[in-house]
């Protein structure tokens, strides 16, 4: 799974008692600003998910499950249609070489009122022009994991916070020096804008995007009955434990393009300034060879 990420940065009604979050604590509740989103009179809330070769399951497939298990009382139609759109409607191949046929293309797909970005191959021109025309109208447009890179690439983050999946900190803050990169953020929210960090953050994502249009109760019925005890939802600066940034240590070598630790009897290598440092992979080593600069920093905290 984490060599996808790498391989992509660089390329049901609960029952009578309402439930709580476990462990919910007043604290987590009262860390974020509830920032309603208001839903259709009818109809469900339709959520377009893009998808392109390489895509990252989990960051997909985490808030599709999220949003398709919503119920909302006194409703008796589901609160979210659920889609996918691609450049066409070929089948792509996902991170572990699932098959996904994408139900719609950019002429034909319905007009989202949610985006979902995973993390994925690189965008086309064709793809950031539909992401920059349909969020136009959204209420949320949003990126998980280093589908972070997707969504800056369209321009719409210039100037705003963001965050992404922590083995692409340093890339992404080199790439977008004009984003200001939010270490340690479970989600970053701006506007009809928002990121999740890595993976799993995208759970909690949706899960904030359900209490916006529905209210914190249905998003807790909706996590119980999902067993997702995860509480990353209501707080979105619950991620500190990817704050820092990790540097090698006689016992712990790091990829300096990554973060992540490497094997130093394997792992590509290079030396710059009479310092050898290795990397996770031959595109890792061919980005810091051409650049080193930016990835040698004597300011890093150990981690």
């Amino acid at each position: 799974m984490l060599a996808a990420i790498t391989l992509v940065v660089l390329g049901q009604m609960s029952g009578s008692n309402p439930a709580k979050a476990p462990g919910a604590s007043e604290g987590n509740q009262a860390v974020v600003e509830t920032n309603p989103l208001k839903p259709p009179a009818q109809g469900s809330i339709p959520v377009a998910f893009l998808i392109s070769e390489g895509a990252q399951v989990i960051d997909f497939a985490g808030p599709w499950e999220v949003f398709q298990d919503v119920m909302v009382p006194g409703r008796t139609d589901h609160p979210f249609r659920l889609y996918t759109v691609s450049e066409s409607t070929a089948p792509i191949h996902t991170s572990g070489g699932m098959k996904i046929v994408p139900d719609y293309n950019f002429e034909n797909a319905p007009v989202p009122k949610v985006i979902v970005i995973p993390a994925q191959s690189r965008p086309s021109e064709a793809a950031l022009e539909w992401i920059r025309k349909s969020t136009k109208t959204t209420d949320v447009t949003m990126s998980v994991c280093t589908g972070a890179f997707v969504l800056a690439r369209t321009g719409l983050l210039s100037g705003k916070a963001a965050t992404t999946y922590h083995g692409a900190f340093v890339r992404f803050a080199n790439e977008f020096p004009d984003i200001h990169l939010k270490r340690g953020a479970r989600f970053v929210e701006n506007g009809n804008l928002a990121t999740a960090g890595g993976l799993s953050s995208g759970i909690d994502l949706a899960l904030r995007v359900v209490e916006r249009y529905f209210g914190r109760e249905v998003a807790q019925n909706t996590a119980y009955d999902l067993e997702y005890q995860g509480q990353g939802w209501m707080n979105p600066e619950s991620n500190q434990a990817y704050a820092a940034t990790p540097i090698s240590t006689a016992g712990r070598t790091i990829c300096p393009v990554c973060g992540m630790n490497v094997d130093p009897a394997t792992a590509p290598k290079s030396v710059y300034k009479g310092k050898t440092y290795y990397f996770c992979s031959e595109d890792d080593k061919r980005t810091f060879d051409a650049t080193p600069d930016q990835f040698v920093n004597t300011d890093r905290k150990s981690m």
